[in-house]
Order: structure tokens, then sequence, then C-alpha cells
């Protein structure tokens, strides 16, 4: 068996086979703010699988969401209730929420996948790989250039976490 397959294994019951470490890191993450940029990905396997290569002009990007159903937060303060709106669309994956967090933050990069790394009581963390669009060794790169050649993959629907939704719940 190669690395990827211990590493993937390892990463099916993080809670058992990482042990402490996986404690340690949610402990540390929540901490941290919402959106940070990491040096390197923390599940190689799931990373390499989804496109990653370790090169200049991609970024990875750890990106918190929090649990629970959809809607917005309570709002403090009267209003009729017609405009209280707290309904959001249900139909989108907290991966996908994940993907458009990540993608407001890093306006320059595009989305190209992303992979979940943790959850505890209150949240979940997705690890998001964006590649820069204007950088010289992706412009370089035949097939990186041809996904950010184009703005707005996250939204249109073309990352594996948007088809996953788009298949789930056609229009």
């Amino acid at each position: 068996m190669g690395i990827y397959k211990y590493i993937r294994q390892a990463w099916k019951n993080p809670k058992e086979n990482l042990g402490g470490l996986y404690k340690e890191r949610l402990l540390q993450w929540r901490n941290e703010p919402a959106t940070v940029r990491i040096g390197r990905p923390t599940r190689l396997d799931a990373a390499r699988s989804q496109g990653y290569k370790a090169k200049q002009g991609i970024v990875v990007v750890r990106q918190r969401v929090m649990r629970g159903g959809h809607e917005r937060p309570q709002m403090a303060g009267g209003r009729r209730p017609k405009h209280f709106g707290r309904r959001k669309n249900l139909v989108i994956s907290y991966q996908a929420i994940a993907e458009q967090r990540a993608n407001e933050n890093y306006q320059n990069c595009e989305v190209l996948n992303s992979y979940f790394v943790g959850k505890d009581g209150g949240h979940y963390w997705y690890e998001v790989i964006l590649i820069d669009r204007s950088h010289p060794q992706i412009k370089a790169d035949k097939q990186l250039s041809k996904v950010a050649g184009r703005r707005g993959r996250v939204y249109r629907g073309l990352t594996s976490a948007e088809k996953k939704s788009r298949l789930m719940f056609p229009k």
C-alpha cells in the first residue's frame, strides 16, 4: 500500500485513529478566525485527489462553518414579520457554503475543490483549494489554466460539492 492509502484509512475514523492530535487541532481551530490560510494541506490524500499540486499559485484555506440549520441568527430589535426574513436556502451543503465563503475572502482566486477536515458540536471545518488566476505558473499549467480561465466556478455549480447538490436537488 502507498502512503496515501494509510492516510485515507486514518481519516476514516479520526477520533480513534488520530487520538489526541485530532482533539488538539479542534481546540486550536476554534480559537482561530473563520478563514485561515495554511501552508500545506492537513489531509494530503484528499487534497491530491481533489487536484492539489505543490506549486506556486495554489493556496489552501481552512474555512469554518457553523453547524445547525441554515437560518440566520435571531435579530435583536423590532421588525415587522414581513422583514424578519430568517429563512435561507436549505439545498446548499455546508461544504458548498465553505467554498463560497473562502472565495469571498480570496476574490483574486478561483475555487478548485474542497474536502472535510473536522467537526465538533458547533462547527464544521473544510479545507478549500484555491487557484490564483493571474499567477504565471498557473497560466503555464494546461489543466489549471482552463479552470482559472472563467470566474465564479463555485457559484455556477462546478466544484464537487456543488455538483453533488445539483444532482440531489434538480430544479
